[in-house]
């Protein structure tokens, strides 16, 4: 955050949490030690960033928003509680997670909607996955372990651990390994694949891949 103002959130024995003084963190949110907050993100009440995080400019972080260690959240990103990202996660650029199934603004009487006149599902990332920029996650789905969801995709469903989805509705198109890159099916092994940068084996049986 080199060149901007900021306010730090000291932690003991810790590198502080940086925090831009544009920024509107509630003060009873929790920003973990060595995480960045940029200009304009907004962070609500109760929701909890894990340490080294960054998010970006203009992000909005829900009430109750739980996230992981070193996720990152580019810019203009989404996340309405209940959301839930564990550790690692990448949310790309004007990335949107929903809550609300079917949404209304007003009561069958034309009285407007209230907090309590609907129930919020929120949008589950598991471990290392990564959602590339514009996407749209319709909760109430599960983003599984390392998966890779393309740019611009609408995903309606779950996604599978180290599964690749692409598109409106969002489909699975093939396999992708911790690295992030895409895993290249291994001739004569059926079911077997191999990540061309780390050479990790993962195995397919009945739609789940599992490393070797």
């Amino acid at each position: 955050m080199t060149g901007i103002d900021e306010q730090q959130v000291l932690h003991d024995g810790e590198l502080p949490a940086r925090i831009a003084l544009t920024a509107d963190v509630d003060p009873r949110a929790k920003v973990g030690p060595g995480s960045f907050v940029w200009h304009l993100a907004q962070i609500r009440e109760y929701a909890q960033i894990s340490a080294g995080c960054i998010v970006g400019r203009g992000v909005y972080i829900g009430p109750g928003v739980i996230i992981g260690h070193n996720c990152k959240i580019q810019n203009l990103a989404l996340i309405y509680e209940p959301a839930l990202l564990e550790d690692g996660v990448f949310v790309g650029p004007a990335v949107v997670f929903t809550n609300d199934s079917f949404p209304r603004a007003i009561n069958l009487d034309g009285s407007r909607r209230s907090n309590d006149d609907w129930q919020p599902v929120g949008v589950t990332v598991r471990t290392g996955a990564s959602i590339g920029a514009r996407a749209v996650c319709v909760a109430p789905i599960t983003i599984g372990r390392y998966a890779l969801v393309a740019a611009g995709s609408v995903v309606t469903r779950n996604v599978p651990d180290y599964g690749i989805v692409m598109g409106v509705p969002a489909r699975r198109t093939g396999w992708v390994g911790r690295a992030g890159i895409p895993l290249v099916a291994v001739p004569d092994a059926d079911g077997v694949f191999v990540c061309p940068q780390t050479d990790e084996r993962y195995a397919e049986h009945d739609g789940v891949l599992s490393p070797l």
